[in-house]
């Protein structure tokens, strides 16, 4: 028991150390591509940190997959150069007994990161993506989506416009049962249009079998209502720009993921990327896992043995080819090319016992 305790407390130590090194890191790239991008805007020095310490836990969230195997690697070489895994041998441990602890702190280091760090590294996300819309353009275009349906803001030079449709199309082209509201720059409302359906043509909204009232200068807006068959209003969205916001699923925390789908598909959009990054998250512990077992099928022999480079390499690379097919399984996933848990739990399972098929061959075999 207390040599599980002291590898479970050498593996944590390692993580956290490697961990920080990349947080640094991180943190210092992200800092010149904020001063690189926003010195044309005037931003000063704490604006440009606090912009770069924003970025920073998303970036490091999309490769704790690699840290945790970084982290396996300094452990094992750790233990082989000090002789502490002969010793644990000759008393009788298997090394599959060995990884039982590292393993494990490996699967709760996944599911801390996906119950604690992914809500930190979303809302930090969101957070940069209004500060940078804001910097840059002076208005920010809010989407959301609500039990009352989908819900947009966007802003431009004549004022800001709040919108409200009902359902979608999957494209997110055509909204059906809209509302738009504008407001003067001072925020005085201007006008309040319902309309059947809603189209994104050309720089504007087509409005089909439209009612408009006046809210400004009307002493009763609904005597002053016209009827339209057809009505145009000036916009700066695009169908892209609304498929793009509802289509990163990162940007929602853990916890929000399955209340969202239901609202997304409530109204209207496809929430098969949603579907496919939940399933995918949970199943990163077990991505981790099978992370941590490449890096130490290759480095739990002991260093006097030779070719411990090439091992260490032979593991990095097996690793980044491991972290490549999970992403690409989950894009493919995605798009619908391969079933949702097939793409989510296949990558990670079929590393853990290829790796552990290995193991016994090489150290219990």
């Amino acid at each position: 028991m207390k040599l599980d305790l002291y590898f479970g407390r050498q593996f944590l130590r390692a993580l956290l150390i490697v961990l920080a090194l990349f947080g640094g890191l991180i943190l210092m790239v992200e800092s010149l591509d904020q001063l690189r991008d926003l010195s044309d805007l005037g931003i000063g020095g704490a604006a440009i940190l606090q912009m770069a310490l924003l970025r920073v836990p998303r970036t490091l969230y999309e490769i704790l997959p690699i840290i945790v195997m970084i982290a396996t690697l300094v452990l094992f070489l750790g233990l082989a150069r000090s002789s502490e895994l002969v010793v644990a041998r000759a008393a009788g441990r298997s090394a599959l007994r060995s990884l039982v602890p590292p393993m494990t702190v490996a699967f709760l280091f996944g599911v801390l990161s996906i119950t604690v760090f992914n809500p930190i590294a979303a809302t930090s996300e969101r957070s940069y993506e209004r500060r940078i819309t804001l910097m840059s353009q002076g208005e920010a275009q809010v989407f959301s989506v609500s039990d009352e349906g989908l819900w947009l803001r966007e802003g431009t030079a004549n004022g800001q416009m709040v919108i409200r449709a009902s359902r979608s199309n999957l494209d997110g082209s055509e909204l059906q049962d809209v509302s738009f509201v504008g407001f003067a720059p001072d925020s005085t409302p201007l006008y309040r249009i319902e309309a059947q359906t809603a189209e994104i043509e050309d720089g504007q909204w087509h409005l089909r079998n439209a009612k408009r009232w006046p809210l400004l200068g009307a002493a009763n807006p609904e005597v002053a209502a016209t009827l339209h068959d057809d009505l145009t209003l000036p916009t700066s969205l695009s169908p892209n720009e609304i498929r793009d916001r509802f289509g990163a699923p990162e940007a929602v925390p853990f916890w929000e993921l399955t209340g969202y789908i239901d609202k997304l598909e409530v109204a209207g959009f496809s929430a098969r990327s949603y579907r496919m990054w939940l399933q995918s998250e949970l199943a990163l512990p077990f991505s981790f896992i099978a992370m941590a077992l490449i890096a130490a099928g290759f480095t739990m022999r002991h260093t006097r043995l030779g070719n411990t480079s090439s091992r260490v390499v032979t593991a990095m690379l097996l690793a980044f080819s491991f972290y490549f097919l999970r992403s690409f399984a989950i894009v493919m996933g995605q798009n619908g090319l391969l079933p949702i848990a097939l793409a989510a739990w296949a990558p990670p399972l079929a590393v853990i016992l290829a790796t552990l098929a290995l193991l016994l061959h090489l150290e219990d075999g």
